[in-house]
């Protein structure tokens, strides 16, 4: 966790390559319940630092009724797969 109650340290493998990646998400999940999830992210930004901590990238995911919703694949995703 990073220090403030919204934001998530998310360590992310890539396949290739990992990316530390800053989320507003810990008010709807844990760091356990992120372990082993495949999502997508945005990696082609500009770093940006958030509370002190380097974000590599964006995790995508839906706003529904002021809750966030996870945006996950219905089959197997290898790692560093594109979202085309």
């Amino acid at each position: 966790m990073v220090d403030t109650d919204r934001l998530l340290k998310l360590q992310v493998d890539f396949g290739e390559f990992q990316r530390q990646i800053i989320s507003g998400i810990a008010e709807t999940f844990t760091p356990e319940e992120m372990v082993g999830k495949s999502l997508p992210f945005i990696v082609n930004l500009e770093y940006r630092k958030f509370k002190g901590e380097e974000s590599q990238g964006m995790l995508m995911a839906a706003g529904v009724d002021g809750k966030v919703v996870l945006l996950e694949p219905s089959g197997e995703v290898p790692e560093g797969a594109e979202v085309v």
